[in-house]
């Protein structure tokens, strides 16, 4: 299963792991180690033109299509 939202095409986004210590010149001297950040995803069944489709949407996609229903 691939890691990436099917309609808003939001996938996984590389970025540091960084440890923290709460003073001024810390953080410029933190050890850092790459990491990706992961969305969060969800398998919906979306209703296209009277047919039920498998879909995987991140929340975000997904709360707006309940929103979408309900009113």
């Amino acid at each position: 299963m691939s890691k990436l939202c099917e309609i808003c095409g939001k996938s996984t986004v590389a970025g540091n792991r960084i440890q923290h210590k709460h003073s001024v010149g810390w953080r410029y001297k933190a050890p850092k180690s790459k990491r990706q950040f992961k969305p969060n995803l969800k398998n919906v069944d979306l209703d296209v033109d009277g047919s039920l489709v498998k879909a995987t949407v991140c929340m975000k996609c997904y709360k707006k299509l309940r929103k979408e229903d309900q009113s």
